[in-house]
């Protein structure tokens, strides 16, 4: 199996106020693909960031139903992991964002 890069596996940072109460206990929040696996994150934000993780959280965010005048659709459904990090580390080009 080819390796990943891992710039394909972490799409972008989630900033929105949860997510900065959660840099406060050291976890960092990511959109990542879909077919990401908890090794291959934490590998790829090891890569990127030079951090060290300690803990992978993943989940998948559903569709939700969205309305504009007469036309129905659905939002993205899409993956999101948060990345706990050992003791000591923080992603500095999020935290200068606070």
């Amino acid at each position: 199996m080819k390796a990943k890069n891992p710039h394909d596996i972490v799409i972008k940072p989630i900033l929105t106020e949860k997510s900065y109460n959660l840099m406060q206990e050291g976890k960092y929040t990511f959109e990542v693909a879909k077919d990401a696996t908890k090794p291959e994150i934490k590998d790829a934000i090891e890569t990127i960031f030079k951090v060290k993780v300690q803990k992978v959280y993943v989940m998948n965010v559903k569709p939700k139903p969205k309305r504009l005048g007469r036309s129905e659709g659905y939002t993205r459904s899409w993956k999101k992991a948060i990345v706990k990090l050992a003791e000591g580390y923080v992603i500095k080009e999020l935290k200068a964002s606070l």
